[in-house]
């Protein structure tokens, strides 16, 4: 193992801290304690945070403040949208691509509908944008999920150019995109999640467009105002903080990864029987995903890591279902050996350099030891 402290490459699963979240936490946690619900002084000045925090939201994605609401993450966020719905319309059907976020594929598997339906991807990851119109004509369905960035590959879908039928609602899971690129406009309900941009874990968002019918699905009160039970005030406020300095800083962040992301894609795809997957310009710019044959995606990130880089296996079985990624099936890709580089917004040129040495070497060493 490295002596050296580790070079964190898997920012796509959950990133540190932003400083201003940090500072805006600290600061919160003596002032956000009480009930937001009650009348007394205390209670006032958590409502008046938590308000706050919404309304900072609601800017940065170009809504109002009463059509945003905290989740207790970006699971919930997608399982309140999706499955709210669906109960506000009557029809449980849910249209999906095949390569949404399993929080998606579970939203459909829990009710069952007959006008659920996966929509085929290219080898890139990109919807059929026909198929998903045709899908999304059926008798019972209710919504549509499509993802603004796939969280595995990063290709972005063309949400902009979908084209629904009627009055089907619309369900953008934005929490791979969120803080990285440019949000699509066309939807009804957007859903994210804040430990992708640099928030605190366990502050999920889900913004409904006013006149789109959607109900609470579970028990409790109607609305996106406390929805699960007591609102982490310090926690949102702080998601809110992380999101306005993030966005700030995207556009020198982004060109920065873009150009990083593509010197990983180069050397990866310079090793003899790599490749790279997802789309090569149309993706986030912090991630890359690539398959090594005669490797296992696990034994990869075991090598990176002795040499002090920590990456994610884009492919790794799961330790609950032992099922290889759905999204790199649905791609069509080798679902094996694979590996997923995400950057962080502090990541160096150096770093990266240092990151495709390690990786040529870690993957001659895994053939050799194989006999390859």
């Amino acid at each position: 193992m490295s002596s050296t402290p580790e070079v964190y490459l898997d920012s796509a699963s959950s990133t540190r801290l932003h400083p201003a979240a940090r500072d805006t936490l600290l600061a919160a946690l003596d002032r956000g304690y009480a009930d937001p619900r009650r009348l007394h002084g205390a209670g006032r000045d958590a409502r008046l945070l938590l308000d706050n925090a919404r309304a900072v939201v609601a800017e940065c994605l170009g809504v109002r403040p009463d059509e945003v609401g905290f989740t207790a993450s970006g699971t919930d966020a997608v399982h309140r949208g999706l499955l709210g719905l669906t109960a506000a319309t009557g029809r449980d059907g849910i249209v999906h691509s095949a390569v949404e976020h399993s929080a998606v594929l579970h939203a459909a598997q829990w009710r069952d509908s007959p006008a659920h339906a996966s929509v085929p991807v290219d080898a890139y990851g990109v919807v059929d944008l026909a198929a998903l119109a045709a899908a999304a004509g059926a008798h019972g369905v209710g919504a549509v999920a499509l993802q603004a960035a796939n969280q595995e590959v990063g290709t972005l879908q063309p949400v902009d150019e979908v084209d629904l039928p009627g009055v089907v609602p619309l369900l953008v899971d934005a929490a791979a995109a969120l803080g990285h690129v440019d949000l699509p406009t066309r939807w009804d309900a957007l859903t994210a999640s804040a430990h992708k941009w640099g928030g605190p874990a366990g502050v999920g968002v889900l913004a409904v467009r006013r006149g789109t019918r959607w109900t609470n699905p579970f028990p409790g009160d109607d609305g996106l105002d406390d929805m699960g039970g007591f609102p982490d005030v310090p926690a949102a406020l702080a998601a809110a903080a992380a999101l306005q300095a993030v966005l700030a800083e995207r556009a020198e962040v982004a060109a920065r990864q873009f150009a990083q992301v593509e010197r990983i894609r180069s050397a990866a795809a310079a090793l003899p029987e790599v490749e790279v997957v997802g789309h090569p310009t149309a993706r986030l710019p912090h991630l890359v995903t690539f398959s090594v044959l005669y490797a296992g995606g696990d034994e990869i990130v075991g090598e990176l890591a002795r040499r002090g880089y920590g990456v994610a296996s884009g492919s790794a079985c799961t330790a609950s279902t032992l099922e290889p990624s759905h999204v790199l099936a649905a791609m069509g890709a080798l679902t094996h050996g694979n590996v997923r580089v995400s950057l962080a917004r502090d990541t160096t040129d150096e770093q990266v350099d240092g990151f495709c040495s390690a990786l040529a070497d870690a993957v001659a060493t895994i053939r050799e030891r194989a006999g390859l």
